[in-house]
């Protein structure tokens, strides 16, 4: 199977805002890569197969950081 490829839009303010989101997709077990740009105010998420959408999600909004939107593999999700 392929790798995934989710991007979100995350409500952050400040380098440390995008800190925190790095720090935890950092941790997340299947991460691939990752770039959080403060200045689009996005997070793109390249995972294993075995990561679901909604552990990604999940991991961000653990951050106390809003989502405002998901996509996984160009399909627009819920968040």
């Amino acid at each position: 199977m392929a790798d995934h490829q989710y991007k979100f839009d995350v409500s952050m303010s400040c380098g440390g805002c995008s800190g925190a989101v790095e720090r935890v997709l950092k941790k997340l077990e299947g991460v691939k890569s990752y770039e959080v740009s403060l200045e689009s105010q996005t997070a793109t998420v390249v995972t294993d197969p075995s990561v679901a959408y909604d552990t990604v999600l999940a991991t961000i909004k653990k951050t106390g950081k809003t989502v405002n939107s998901g996509e996984a593999d160009g399909q627009p999700m819920s968040v």
